[in-house]
């Protein structure tokens, strides 16, 4: 994912001149590129998060249009009174992107590990918040938010994620994306971030009747598409690399119940929540393991939605 957001930044780069840079004292092998082509247009701020929100902010408001690059925690939580106040408050034009969303950096443990960003970022007001869920979802979304007037976050893995969609998709603002859809299905995940990945290959072996949604939008939502989904399906099931608390799951049932109290819907599916429990990990491992170990899984929810 970081490869194909550096490889389309510069595209929007060559054609915007607005667009600048920094990062926090990382991307080594991924954003040489950028600084060689632009190096007016790059900083390296070093590792001072808070700082790099701040000059961000004074550059969107000269006119740029700054991206702000770190791993996962450091540009967010580290950064959250920079976002709220200096960003968002001034609704300064300014991105901030995390490479190692959820568990990629796993073996370093918990200081790395970026499981609460996502429900802390998406209510402070005029946020918009996204979490592609493969390459060409991140070339989209990277285009998507380069041209959006105002504050973006945007998560991302780290490399090596297969491409899902075959071209890339055309965004709209909320916007839900069919990843595998079926003329039958009953039931359907929405995922968001890499577990998209993850759950295509899932589902793809053990349950093809189960349609698949991707959600990179975590706020907002396109809440009319929303409500076809819901219209269409007896069983939802939410999967994101989130503490459940404030994720993704809980932006869908929020909007689903607006959508119920506003006359919108008939009735609410059944919607199962598979998140991170609210709870830190105490254990270093890869992604893959540490996903396992906090129940990051469709098997049973599939079994029982099929039933």
């Amino acid at each position: 994912m970081r490869n194909s957001f550096i490889k389309t930044l510069m595209a929007q780069a060559y054609q915007d001149e607005r667009i600048f840079l920094l990062c926090g004292d990382l991307g080594y092998s991924v954003l040489e590129p950028f600084a060689e082509a632009f190096p007016d247009r790059f900083l390296n701020v070093g590792i001072a998060e808070q700082n790099m929100v701040g000059l961000a902010t004074g550059l969107s408001m000269e006119g740029y249009t700054p991206f702000c690059y770190s791993i996962g925690n450091f540009p967010t939580l580290r950064a959250m009174e920079q976002i709220r106040y200096d960003v968002a408050y001034h609704e300064a034009n300014v991105k901030i992107i995390a490479v190692g969303g959820g568990y990629a950096y796993g073996p370093l443990s918990t200081s790395h590990h970026t499981t609460e960003e996502l429900g802390m970022l998406r209510t402070i007001p005029g946020m918009v918040v996204t979490a592609p869920g493969d390459p060409s979802e991140v070339d989209a979304m990277t285009a998507f938010i380069a041209q959006h007037q105002g504050p973006c976050y945007m998560r991302l893995n780290k490399a090596g994620e297969a491409r899902l969609h075959a071209q890339p998709p055309t965004l709209t603002l909320g916007a839900i994306l069919p990843v595998r859809t079926t003329a039958n299905a009953t039931a359907a995940v929405l995922a968001t971030g890499d577990m998209v990945g993850y759950a295509a290959r899932f589902l793809e072996q053990h349950a093809p009747q189960v349609d698949l949604y991707s959600v990179p939008f975590v706020n907002p939502i396109d809440t009319a598409h929303l409500a076809a989904i819901a219209q269409r399906y007896r069983h939802l099931a939410t999967l994101e690399e989130h503490q459940a608390n404030g994720g993704m799951g809980s932006a869908i049932l929020e909007r689903l119940h607006d959508l119920l109290d506003d006359g919108a819907l008939p009735q609410l599916p059944a919607v199962k929540r598979i998140a991170i429990p609210n709870a830190f990990i105490s254990i270093a491992g890869s992604q893959d393991y540490l996903r396992d170990k906090m129940g990051l899984t469709l098997d049973n929810w599939v079994t029982r939605s099929l039933t």
